[in-house]
């Protein structure tokens, strides 16, 4: 079945699989295409038709009607053979109905993922509200506002986006964000004066961010607009804030209900924090051994933090290992090395400089390291450190240090050392492309173990890591639960770092489906929240990246369309060298585009392996390059029963059979 989406929530509109938009020629083919959207996939019979599309029907009215179907049929499914029954746009008893997925009409998707914000915590509802805000092209129906059966569900829809727009709003106080609240709350009043709930968030808002005045001033506004627009005076809730930021009340400083609590809690933390340092200082003689361990010990909790905690771990983690070397005692070099046990999700390293100093300290110290059983434990920590540092390069070592770490803690029954071990045995799983069940057992049985060891920061890995290995394998309802068991225990652990994963995903999710403007619009929004996450291994590169899959998401023969969105003036990071070949198709150097294919490595072994096998092919196809498919193809046919790159739980292009389907069969290729 054609694959195409419909939208609502502005002009209404068509576009094919590929996010084209179709021709739905004159206003009243709109009309009864509009027409049957509204009804939601129940039949509209003709007689209705006719009655809501004119006035005063004119003679032949019910066989214009047909005509305007039968238009719209060949429209939405070009590909059907004549004389076979429409399976879009159907006739079933007295009338017509446009029988479509959920997910085929913008308005459905922002009323379920509206629903689906219910219940969420506000890390994981703010991109949800964004994305279903981001849907609207304009006022629901646009074009058919004088229209009685439009008026109804007009209205319904502008509604909910209202809520929405309050709900976002709120979600943002709640977050402790509320100067960012202020623009969206002050233009949502200019047009709608009389939503009192929004002059409360605009209030509160300005009094969060240090403006009372400006909060209290708010205030007036809504008692003058509420009396010019309904004659009445502001409502209870109005009266007692304002009341409330008259005696500022210290209720208003924090966005959640339990803050009070918080912040005496937050004091006695800074307090005995303050007090445990100074005693530690004053206690631990400055060149103690102990001190290395501490600080290990600092930088492993900073790295979960956040962005800027992750930027000090780089640049003290070297200086660590360094002094614990200089002491020339080997055990203390392995503990502070293998100390820094923080799970990793991306397969490619965020400093490959400061990777392989790692990775060449711990061969170092392994190498030092006494024999026997009471080092068996610092040993596999070594192996597992190799592995984990080893990420994304073809070192032949890694995946053996992988096994023989995992090995070891299998047979010392510890259970931070065996989720430690297979870390690295995921960080080692990308040799190959098409592992993406490899990948999901690890998750499977890191879930379970972190659990029950109270080893909160693994527990959230393993779930990342079936989130990517569900979604390469097209399952996304258990990937769905995944990400929400992210959301989850982030929110309750205080790890700010993992929603970003959970974010891409959800624009992942919606591009799976192919709808190519709304993933767009899903990756527009999860861009603005990399900056500042310290993960320069993930975020180079990525936004280009994501933004050129959508183009060539399932349509292996589209580089020519796909070269028109690159430019190589924005940051490609790492994967700059797989862009160039589709730079040159742009500007029509073809000879260029084939010598620069045809120089490209073998991608990395890391999770975007199958995405940028893809990004070749499609070159190649578009330029009849059978060298490069003949390479490509056995790179990808592992991978055959997966879509290609979703393993990355970030961006897809698509079932990789397809792909192959494609490269099997150059007609143009020689």
């Amino acid at each position: 079945m054609e694959h195409v989406t419909f939208q609502v929530l502005g002009p209404v509109t068509a576009r094919d699989g590929h996010g084209e938009p179709l021709a739905l020629k004159g206003p009243r083919h709109r009309a009864v295409l509009a027409r049957l959207i509204v009804a939601r996939t129940r039949v509209v019979p003709v007689a209705r038709l006719v009655d809501d599309l004119w006035d005063e029907p004119p003679a032949g009215a019910v066989g214009a009607v047909q005509t305007f179907v039968a238009a719209l049929r060949r429209v939405l499914e070009p590909a059907r053979p004549p004389r076979t029954p429409a399976r879009l746009l159907v006739t079933e008893g007295p009338g017509y109905a446009l029988r479509v997925a959920p997910d085929a009409v913008d308005a459905w998707r922002f009323e379920a993922a509206i629903a689906a914000v219910s219940g969420l915590e506000p890390a994981r509802a703010l991109p949800r509200l964004r994305y279903a805000l981001a849907l609207w092209q304009g006022p629901a129906y646009a074009e058919f506002a004088d229209e009685d059966w439009a008026r109804g569900e007009r209205a319904r829809l502008a509604e909910l986006r209202l809520q929405a727009v309050e709900r976002q709003a709120g979600v943002l106080l709640d977050l402790g964000r509320a100067a960012e609240a202020v623009p969206g709350l002050e233009a949502h009043l200019a047009e709608h004066p009389w939503r009192e709930d929004a002059w409360r968030l605009l209030a509160l808002a300005l009094y969060r961010t240090h403006r009372q005045g400006d909060a209290l001033a708010v205030l007036r506004r809504a008692r003058s607009a509420l009396a010019a627009e309904l004659g009445v005076d502001p409502g209870a809730g109005l009266r007692r804030l304002e009341a409330d930021i008259l005696a500022q009340d210290p209720g208003l400083d924090t966005p959640h209900p339990q803050a009070p609590g918080l912040d005496s809690t937050d004091a006695a933390a800074t307090r005995l924090w303050t007090r445990a340092a100074a005693a530690y200082d004053r206690t631990v003689a400055a060149g103690a051994r102990a001190r290395l361990e501490s600080t290990v010990g600092l930088l492993r909790n900073l790295a979960v933090t956040g962005g800027g905690g992750l930027a000090e771990v780089r640049e003290h983690r070297m200086a660590a290992i360094d002094a614990a070397e200089a002491s020339g005692d080997p055990v203390l070099t392995a503990r502070v090395i293998g100390a820094y046990d923080v799970p990793a999700i991306w397969t490619r390293a965020d400093d490959p400089d400061l990777a392989r100093q790692i990775v060449t300290a711990a061969e170092r110290t392994l190498t030092a390291l006494p024999p026997g059983d009471p080092y068996a434990a610092a040993r596999c920590r070594l192996l597992a450190t190799i592995a984990v540092e080893s990420r994304g390069t073809r070192s032949p070592r890694a995946p053996a240090a992988a096994r023989e770490a995992e090995r070891i803690a299998r047979r010392l029954d510890d259970p931070a050392l065996l989720a430690f071990a297979l870390n690295g045995a995921f960080m080692q799983s990308c040799e190959s492309a098409g592992r993406a069940a490899q990948r999901d057992a690890i998750g499977a049985e890191l879930i379970p173990l972190a659990a029950r060891h109270d080893l909160v920061t693994y527990e959230i890995l393993g779930h990342l890591i079936r989130l990517q290995a569900r979604s390469a394998l097209a399952d996304f309802t258990t990937a769905d639960t995944h990400a929400r068991a992210v959301d989850h225990l982030a929110a309750h652990h205080e790890l700010p770092l993992a929603p970003v994963f959970t974010e891409w995903y959800g624009a992942l999710r919606v591009a799976a489906t192919g709808d190519t403007s709304g993933a767009a619009a899903a990756y527009r929004t999860a861009t603005e929240h990399l900056e500042g996450t310290g993960m320069p291994g993930l975020t180079r590169g990525l936004p280009p990246l994501a933004r050129l899959s959508l183009h060539l998401n399932d349509r292996p023969r589209a580089a020519l369309e796909a070269a028109r969105h690159v430019d190589l003036t924005e940051d490609w990071g790492p994967y700059r060298p797989w862009a160039e070949p589709f730079a040159h198709l742009r500007t029509g150097h073809r000879t260029a585009a084939r010598h620069t294919l045809r120089a490209l490595p073998e991608p990395p072994p890391d999770l975007m392996y199958e995405a940028l096998c893809c990004l070749e092919a499609a070159v190649a196809l578009e330029l009849a390059d059978a060298p490069t498919l003949t390479r490509v193809h056995p790179r990808l046919t592992p991978a055959r029963d997966e879509l290609a790159g979703a393993g990355t739980g970030l961006l897809t292009l698509g079932p990789t059979s397809h792909w192959l389907r494609e490269i099997e069969h150059p007609a143009r290729a020689s």
